[in-house]
């Protein structure tokens, strides 16, 4: 079974280039057989015109599970790269239509993961012209999945920094299970450019990743 590595955030915070970077680093340079999953919701929006209406999104939270499921059981895949996972549309839900009953089944279908990554907030907020809602939205976004995710018990990781410094974050905790061999890529970095004073709970966000100094 393929390892299943999702990337959690609100919009604007870096989870679409971290998934393209990470991909390709996997397969270029250590030979992996990699799956993208890209974002139910932004295919409906794109091919609705609009955003959906509360009662459209528990299909597209199902249809978002289905589709990281069928990638992580395709034969010779190392690892499936999804870009969010049905936790989105719960906070979604929760953020606009006061909907919470989608967090059940998108917290199960969490546990199932191997890697659950939360993007920090320090990337600019940029608009795309159509579904954003600015850094505000963000920032709520970001509160509902800590808040959830931790009363799950459901560990996570939060990633910070540049693009290469998320990189670099996410290939040492790839490392052993991959056995990777990170000596001249870009791990070489991340011990130096590890900023502990943005994360929201330094001691145990960064001991997953093994860069915490009080490990």
């Amino acid at each position: 079974m393929a390892l299943t590595v999702t990337l959690l955030g609100g919009e604007s915070s870096g989870k679409s280039t971290l998934a393209q970077s990470l991909i390709t680093t996997l397969e270029r340079l250590h030979g992996l057989r990699c799956v993208g999953v890209d974002e139910a919701l932004r295919r409906w929006c794109q091919a609705h015109g609009r955003t959906p209406s509360a009662h459209e999104q528990t299909a597209i939270a199902t249809q978002q599970s289905e589709r990281i499921a069928e990638a992580a059981e395709r034969p010779g895949v190392d690892v499936v790269v999804a870009d969010t996972t049905a936790l989105m549309t719960a906070a979604y839900s929760e953020q606009y239509f006061q909907d919470t009953g989608l967090w059940p089944e998108a917290l199960r279908a969490q546990s199932r993961y191997t890697h659950t990554w939360l993007m920090g907030l320090d990337t600019p907020w940029q608009a795309d012209g159509a579904w954003r809602d600015g850094p505000a939205a963000r920032a709520a976004t970001d509160g509902l999945l800590r808040q959830r995710l931790g009363d799950a018990g459901l560990a996570y990781a939060t990633l910070w920094g540049t693009a290469h410094e998320r990189l670099a974050q996410a290939l040492h905790a790839l490392k052993p299970a991959l056995g990777l061999d990170l000596a001249d890529g870009p791990e070489r970095d991340s011990r130096r450019t590890w900023r502990c004073e943005h994360c929201a709970d330094p001691e145990s966000e960064h001991r997953l990743f093994g860069f915490c100094p009080r490990a």
